[in-house]
């Protein structure tokens, strides 16, 4: 009886532990400032497209629509850090990012609402950015507020940097 009271107290002893340290490892990431909630999509659709959402003009194009079906998406934390975002999973221990997105590597190519599945996979409000990452589909959710502060940024690269924003 004694024994099965330890191993109980033993368990809720590595949970709380657990949750504190998730606790912990956000807020040291936030510590440094300029973050902002960004999920962040791994696994892209096949059929991805790498077209943009309208062109020079202005006028909408072609590009074809794919089927969202709300897989892929991982919650996260986006870092302005110089010239790059760096994204840190939300449910992680790990203190570095895992990923780091160069401003001069990001393409956007458009933006969106999530659709259906999506809808319960992400943050409520979000807009989902359709972007290309070293030529690779790419698509970050993020609040309306996350988004205007991510394309500012974007546009507020130095001089002689290639940058594109929808």
């Amino acid at each position: 009886m004694v024994l099965a009271l330890v191993v109980c107290a033993a368990v809720v002893a590595l949970g709380v532990a657990g949750l504190v340290a998730f606790a912990v490892r956000r807020r040291v990431i936030q510590r440094v400032g300029g973050t902002f909630d960004c999920s962040y999509r791994l696994k892209m659709p096949a059929d991805a497209s790498t077209q943009p959402d309208l062109d020079e003009n202005g006028k909408p194009t072609s590009a074809p629509v794919p089927q969202t079906d709300g897989k892929g998406w991982v919650f996260g934390i986006g870092r302005y850090s110089g010239d790059s975002i760096e994204w840190f999973r939300v449910f992680s221990y790990a203190p570095r990012p895992r990923r780091v997105l160069p401003r001069r590597e990001i393409e956007v190519l458009g933006r969106r609402y999530p659709e259906g599945q999506e809808e319960l996979a992400l943050l409520s409000g979000s807009v989902v950015l359709r972007c290309l990452h070293n030529g690779a589909p790419l698509e970050l959710a993020m609040s309306e507020d996350a988004l205007t502060g991510f394309l500012a940024w974007l546009e507020a690269a130095p001089p002689g940097q290639r940058v594109n924003v929808a």
